[in-house]
């Protein structure tokens, strides 16, 4: 299933794209709520008997999948590619660091350049939506049973905030609008391998990212199993799993982002984003 939220910010209505389907009457919101009491087994069963309500979503914004995740995971150098292109030695470990929840905007909305910016950068990256609390977990197969679905996500990057300025990386991350989601939540059961997904970005339609999953170094499982050994992964929980080669960091001279150029994004069977740059 594809579910998804349409409407002005902070109005938006649940839905699901495979009958264009109006979940108001299972639930207000695609949220840990919703994903934590059976939410996705309950539209499934509306699918099924066909008792969902149509919702005409034609001409309405689309929002971010998930409302109020409780917290941004991101996972930094987990494409061997990227580690390279930056020239880090690949980690041994994953790379773990916070993103501010409140960075997350829908997939057409405007990307805002901060005040004082010189190199706010693009990042398409699998993001892994958690839909049961995730502790202490032992086996990859556990793990993927955590997981409630997929989206895009674009993590976008201020550089110099994040690696001139001191401190850790969350100060360049964590800047508003800097994590357009969706346009969809893809049900778990509709990627049977996240290992085997191409990734692409675009800037004014020039391709800079192409890559795939199978490049990461640590996997969608390891990285849950991995994760919960350190915080309690919880319902609505992102992760964002890391970005293969082609941001302008690792492209020494490519110029990093101006006001008015367009970000383009796609996910093997997720769907695709657009963005237009403003500033702040």
């Amino acid at each position: 299933m594809k579910l998804l939220r349409v409407g002005p910010v902070g109005r938006e209505r649940p839905a699901v794209m495979d009958e264009a389907g109006d979940l108001r009457a299972i639930s207000e919101e695609i949220d840990g709520t919703f994903l934590a009491s059976g939410g996705v087994a309950r539209v499934r069963q509306a699918l099924e008997s066909g008792t969902l309500p149509v919702l005409d979503a034609g001409g309405l914004r689309v929002g971010a999948p998930v409302a109020r995740p409780g917290k941004i995971v991101c996972i930094g150098l987990n494409y061997r590619d990227h580690a390279e292109e930056t020239g880090a030695t690949p980690p041994a470990e994953p790379v773990v660091f916070m993103k501010a929840a409140n960075t997350v905007v829908g997939p057409y909305d405007e990307v805002l350049i901060p005040r004082g910016s010189v190199k706010t950068d693009w990042e398409v990256e699998l993001a892994v939506v958690i839909g049961e609390t995730a502790r202490y977990v032992e086996t990859h197969e556990e793990a993927l049973a955590k997981v409630a679905g997929y989206a895009i996500s674009n993590d976008v990057s201020e550089r110099e905030f994040q690696l001139e300025r001191g401190g850790q990386w969350d100060k360049g991350k964590s800047c508003e609008t800097f994590n357009p989601l969706g346009p969809w939540l893809v049900t778990a059961e509709e990627v049977p391998d996240p290992q085997d997904l191409g990734l692409r970005l675009w800037v004014d339609g020039e391709p800079y990212q192409n890559g795939s999953t199978k490049n990461m170094i640590f996997g969608v499982a390891e990285v849950v199993r991995y994760l919960s050994r350190f915080m309690v992964l919880e319902p609505g929980d992102i992760i964002n799993t890391g970005t293969p080669a082609g941001v302008a960091l690792g492209l020494p001279g490519t110029p990093y982002l101006r006001e008015g150029q367009v970000m383009e994004l796609e996910i093997d069977g997720l769907g695709r984003q657009r963005q237009t740059v403003g500033r702040a």
